[in-house]
């Protein structure tokens, strides 16, 4: 690629920026944006699948062991020409005027630092649900976000699906009525993906740091810790120091419909109703149910959103004789109830099915618009190219969602009770979470403080 279209292409972007977001709405749509994946193994892969009709030009792995199939090694091996890295920040200072787009796939305790290292340097950032691991966190990528002028999205797939869409659009049409009650559900953190089968009872013992990890870079911010296989690559999710538990790992998809149909913002309070604890602290709870308490919004009223995780659930809808998926949710109405099964809302269906019948014109509008691109990177390269002005599930709605999972889990991890006080950013009479709502970090990872003090 000659230098002189690059400068062209940049040059409409800065341009187009003075008007708006940062999109390149003059910019040669032909044009292939320059994309650098952080975190390439496993979920990883899905980046580099989503970026292959573009310009990959770094990939970023803190374990770059041979395991064969989507380790980060078989990924590279298939893009032989990309230069590889093991700290992003080495390679946004490398091969930062090469790069558009910075796509984070990483653990959650490391997607904070990331995205704000790639949204200081100008970079457009797709970041993994949850955003960050922490409120403080989420609350500065939003900043972030507003300083640089960067186009951004998360990982929450389900945001651009039909499904979603159809939720929002019938509880807009009157279908549902007053919503008053939800109920979401997830397997986590029992299920078999991204969680000890066994639930620990103490802190793994150590391993000799295998050749080709670099174990210092993968806890990143996180106090450091022995190696374990415990850990790394596939076991992190359900330890606290890491991972955000089941809620975390499922919530921004399960969440997202009643989060955006019933505009939701921030819970009054998140009730533990019921829980399995774990025999150790460090990891989450077996299993638990909680219920997020929301005021009234304008002419919606209060409602309460339960969540289930680890094998509980909520009544089986009468006719289920086949009980209920291992994930899904139930919206309650005055008028009708909604059924969706799946982590994220693929078919939703009013409950009985035979309920759809009389109202099927009505069910079948589609006034909401459609997902350009159908998956939330493909989003985000419209927006950073000028087709959509930001994708759907951009920061300014992803960074909410993520405080909402991020009280939940709150609760979950300390098995109480908490009233949030969401204008002040504390859990109230409760200053022992503030350690979580802002945990601390090792020297030389801190990022955003500055964003505080403008």
């Amino acid at each position: 690629m000659s230098t002189q279209p690059r400068r062209h292409f940049l040059k409409t972007a800065a341009l187009a920026s003075l008007a708006g977001p940062n999109i390149l709405r003059a910019a040669d749509n032909k044009q292939k944006i320059r994309v650098a994946c952080v975190g390439i193994g496993n979920m990883g892969n899905g980046a580099v699948q989503a970026s292959q009709g573009e310009e990959i030009v770094a990939f970023c792995d803190v374990d770059w062991r041979d395991l064969g199939g989507r380790s980060a090694a078989e990924i590279a091996k298939k893009h032989p020409t990309v230069p590889k890295f093991t700290d992003f920040r080495e390679m946004l200072d490398k091969k930062g005027s090469e790069i558009d787009a910075v796509l984070i796939s990483t653990p959650d305790h490391t997607h904070f630092a990331a995205a704000m290292a790639a949204m200081q340097a100008k970079k457009h950032v797709f970041v993994q649900k949850p955003l960050a691991h922490n409120i403080w966190q989420v609350r500065t990528l939003l900043k972030a976000a507003k300083k640089y002028g960067v186009q951004t999205v998360m990982g929450n797939q389900g945001h651009c699906w039909e499904g979603i869409r159809l939720v929002k659009e019938w509880f807009e049409a009157g279908v549902l009525g007053e919503v008053r009650e939800v109920h979401c559900w997830t397997d986590r953190p029992i299920s078999k993906v991204g969680f000890l089968k066994q639930f620990p009872t103490q802190i793994p013992a150590g391993e000799p740091v295998p050749k080709d990890v670099d174990w210092q870079l993968w806890q990143g911010p996180v106090a450091e810790a022995e190696y374990s296989a415990q850990y790394l690559p596939a076991f992190w999710r359900g330890w606290w120091n890491y991972g955000c538990g089941g809620l975390g790992d499922i919530g921004c998809h399960c969440l997202d419909a009643p989060f955006w149909t019933l505009q939701l913002g921030m819970p009054e309070k998140v009730e533990v109703v019921q829980q399995q604890p774990g025999d150790f602290k460090g990891y989450t709870a077996p299993k638990s149910h909680i219920i997020f308490h929301f005021a009234a919004r304008g002419t919606m009223p209060s409602v309460q959103i339960h969540w289930y995780e680890g094998g509980l659930l909520p009544e089986a809808l009468p006719g289920m004789t086949k009980g209920l998926p291992d994930n899904g949710m139930i919206m309650k109405g005055s008028k009708e109830t909604l059924f969706s099964e799946g982590m994220r809302v693929q078919s939703p269906q009013l409950w009985p099915r035979e309920r759809m019948t009389p109202i099927i014109d009505i069910l079948r509008r589609k006034p909401l618009p459609r997902s350009i691109a159908g998956e939330p990177i493909g989003e985000l390269f419209a927006a950073i190219r000028g087709t959509i002005p930001h994708a759907g599930s951009h920061f300014d709605y992803a960074c909410p969602l993520t405080e909402l999972v991020s009280t939940g889990v709150m609760a979950i991890r300390s098995g109480k009770t908490i009233e949030w006080d969401a204008e002040n950013m504390k859990v109230k009479n409760a200053p022992e979470f503030d350690a979580w709502i802002k945990e601390p970090v090792r020297d030389g990872w801190s990022y955003g403080e500055d964003l505080w003090n403008a």
